[in-house]
């Protein structure tokens, strides 16, 4: 079973709405796997303060060479929400990732049972 993806805490007042972070994460996909990174579970933490976002995440596997990219893109991504003026990306590989981190609609697309 998949683990809840949409992870956050909020500290003290914000203007940011999760729910256009988390618009904006799934509009970021894995170069390898067709799917965003929210669906594939790679996404373990979002936290907002202020204007600031801060994003806990991991990759398939670790060593990617795609690594800098899918950091940047989740920072370019993230920057288009109303409010946030700070984004921070960290990459993290404990717990490592694997295939049942995945959402149910991500199985699906990848035609996993």
């Amino acid at each position: 079973m998949a683990e809840e993806v949409e992870k956050y805490e909020i500290v003290g007042e914000t203007p940011i709405e999760p729910a256009q972070i988390f618009e904006q994460l799934r509009d970021v996909y894995d170069p390898e796997i067709p799917v965003n990174i929210v669906d594939l579970g790679l996404v373990y933490n979002v936290r907002l303060e202020e204007n600031s976002v801060d994003v806990l995440m991991t990759l398939t596997a670790i060593g990617c060479p795609v690594a800098p990219e899918v950091m940047a893109d989740v920072e370019d991504h993230l920057r288009q929400v109303a409010g946030v003026e700070r984004v921070n990306v960290t990459l993290t590989f404990d717990p490592p990732w694997t295939p049942d981190k995945m959402t149910e609609d991500a199985r699906w697309e990848l035609g996993i049972g």
